[in-house]
């Protein structure tokens, strides 16, 4: 394996991230560039750990700390929009791992892909909202792009060595969160601490609330729908409790092939970065025998409305999908904040849908304008709840 090549990582101080540098360090990976929001404490500790040629924070104020507190390093610290495309864009950056949460990794990705990286990939919001673009410039530049997501790192495994016209659907496993099996009403009541007790993953607090509303798998069908070029009816969601089976593809004869392993993101972590090569390393293994038996399930869509949601906004694209996320960030931040119920935050998304006029061929700018119009909506909307109105 080539460890010269550079990884540069943006959002290194997040779960994803953090676990990123542990790959690298076992790998004996070349970091070159962290970025992050504002974690200048924790950034500090990484540079002096991996000594990158560049950091950046988006936060100035942080960035300008951090820039004091490694002063004897020779580490260039940027700060902003500017310098964090800086930081993805540098020479040394073989591959661009993006991690940070939401839209706000679009920006950077798209700029790492324009100047000829390689991209592996955490952050869904990317192809969420603007996959079309994204996919365009990725063969544009004739770059590679991996998943990091364990279902989609298991689809592009499962994919290896067999041709995309005999797939005749893909089968995305879901663990069902740590509400499977509640029902509407009882969801009424969870907390936020209840909801960000996953019983398999650990990972950050958004993406572990997008788990609990199962939003985080209708995400996932837009990400493998441009990933793998799917339309999203020929993408299937199954709740497996036990998180062995990462997913599966059906091929047309009839055969299943499935990826298995311990519910471990430095694994689909690892895989990004060494693909085709197989690396030895010290992670859990899992014991079959042990497990015993293995689950599924159909999603209850009824009670976790997320999913109907995200598979109208895949299959009517345009500008939707960005609505749909923008409208998810603000109510998973609301909920986080204790100023909306859990079950509000698919009420709010609808909302912010079916109020949205869909642009069905948007430029990235239209795809930001729709974000920062819907981020707009959906925060009127906690605004009324929070003062005991209605939607």
């Amino acid at each position: 394996m080539n460890i010269n090549r550079g990884i540069a990582i943006l959002g290194s101080t997040g779960s994803i991230g953090r676990q990123t540098l542990e790959v690298c360090e076992l790998l004996g990976l070349k970091v070159v560039s962290l970025v992050a929001g504002k974690n200048d404490v924790l950034m500090e500790e990484q540079i002096r750990k991996f000594r990158p040629k560049v950091a950046a924070l988006a936060d100035e104020k942080a960035a300008a700390r951090l820039r004091t507190a490694v002063a004897d390093l020779p580490c260039r610290v940027l700060a902003g929009r500017e310098g964090i495309t800086e930081a993805v864009t540098v020479d040394d950056a073989d591959t661009v791992l993006t991690s940070v949460v939401g839209i706000a990794g679009l920006i950077p990705t798209i700029a790492a892909i324009e100047a000829g990286k390689n991209i592996a990939l955490s952050n869904k919001e990317t192809l969420v909202t603007a996959g079309s673009i994204v996919m365009g410039k990725i063969r544009e530049r004739g770059v590679r792009i991996m998943p990091v997501d364990s279902e989609h790192s298991a689809i592009f495994q499962c994919l290896a060595g067999n041709r995309r016209q005999d797939v005749r659907k893909i089968i995305l496993t879901a663990s069902g969160g740590p509400f499977r099996g509640f029902t509407a009403s009882r969801l009424r009541n969870v907390t936020p601490e209840q909801a960000l007790k996953h019983p398999n993953w650990s990972m950050g607090s958004k993406i572990t609330i997008d788990s609990a509303t199962m939003m985080n798998k209708g995400f996932e069908v837009i990400e493998a729908m441009w990933l793998f070029g799917m339309k999203p009816e020929d993408i299937e969601i199954v709740v497996h409790k036990e998180s062995v089976i990462h997913s599966m593809v059906e091929f047309v004869d009839g055969s299943i092939i499935a990826q298995l392993g311990a519910p471990d993101m430095r694994i689909p972590i690892q895989v990004a970065l060494t693909w085709p090569e197989r690396v030895q390393n010290p992670f859990r293994r899992i014991s079959l025998t042990e497990i015993g038996s293995l689950s599924f399930e159909k999603p209850d869509t009824e009670v976790f409305p997320c999913i109907s949601l995200a598979y109208r906004a895949a299959k009517t694209g345009g500008t939707l999908p960005a609505a749909m996320n923008a409208a998810n960030e603000v109510a998973v931040a609301a909920f986080l904040n204790g100023d909306i119920k859990f079950h509000q935050i698919p009420e709010i998304i609808q909302l912010v849908m079916e109020e949205h006029r869909v642009n069905t061929r948007p430029s990235l700018n239209d795809i930001i304008d729709t974000d920062l119009a819907s981020r707009e909506l959906a925060t009127a909307a906690v605004n009324r709840i929070k003062q005991g109105g209605e939607l």
